[in-house]
């Protein structure tokens, strides 16, 4: 819980000092952190198994199972499901001393959902409680889980657009030759390449989602040396 409330402490200086966070969570976890109410969708989009599993108990017009078949074909006996890592746990209190039947399916797999969908409240609440050390975190309610997720992470694309909105010529202007080929050649650069050229020239791995949010810009600079010509990149604040 320690660990959790650090991360929350982290994504909060990420948001208040706009420099993202190279992070990858769960949805739903950006939806909690918004209290926004989950869904069957949710789990959908991150245990798809599990989800066709409940669903499938749940609906079983046309498939021939009925009340006495229903222990051959369903291979549960109890309240139990199996949790985000794998262990086989109750859904509900003493879960395992109640049998699963046709008649009380459609209870099981509502229990067994709410579990599955907030399973990880305590771990959210202690990211919540770290942020709140930086942030005014009621205001998080305000947000989308997108708009809060692009606040924390930027952007996850390092687009030529943007890097253009960030770049600063010295002793060389735009329409050189030198210039046009380096950013054709960053066009052809694939996503992860660019984002190793932007923590060269930056130090950072993700774009905040609003341009006028970075402070530091970094410069192209033409050298002149045993008449060659060269491109330098560096920072406004050092040489790199």
């Amino acid at each position: 819980m320690v660990q959790f409330r650090f991360l929350g402490i982290l994504m909060a200086v990420a948001i208040r000092t706009k420099k993202p966070l190279d992070l990858h969570l769960a949805p739903w976890v950006w939806k909690q952190l918004c209290c926004m109410p989950l869904s069957g969708a949710d789990l959908e989009e991150v245990d798809l198994l599990t989800y066709r599993t409940l669903q499938g108990i749940l609906h079983l017009e046309n498939s021939g199972i009925t009340a006495d078949n229903f222990h051959v074909m369903i291979p549960l006996d109890s309240f139990m499901a199996h949790s985000a890592d794998g262990r086989l746990v109750p859904v509900v209190p003493r879960g395992q001393n109640i049998s699963l039947t046709f008649s009380n399916r459609t209870e099981y797999v509502e229990r067994a959902l709410d579990y599955r969908l907030h399973e990880m409240d305590s771990q959210v609440d202690a990211v919540r409680e770290g942020m709140s050390t930086i942030i005014p975190v009621p205001l998080l309610s305000l947000l989308t889980a997108q708009q809060l997720e692009q606040l924390v992470c930027g952007l996850p694309e390092v687009s030529v657009e943007m890097l253009r909105k960030l770049v600063r010529y010295r002793d060389i202007t735009e329409s050189h030759q030198l210039i046009r080929w380096f950013w054709q050649s960053l066009k052809e650069f694939t996503n992860e390449e660019r984002v190793l050229f932007l923590r060269f020239v930056s130090g950072r791995s993700r774009l905040p989602s609003n341009p006028a949010d970075i402070s530091q810009k970094f410069q192209i600079i033409k050298v002149d040396r045993v008449r060659s010509e060269f491109l330098a990149a560096k920072s406004s604040d050092s040489d790199l």
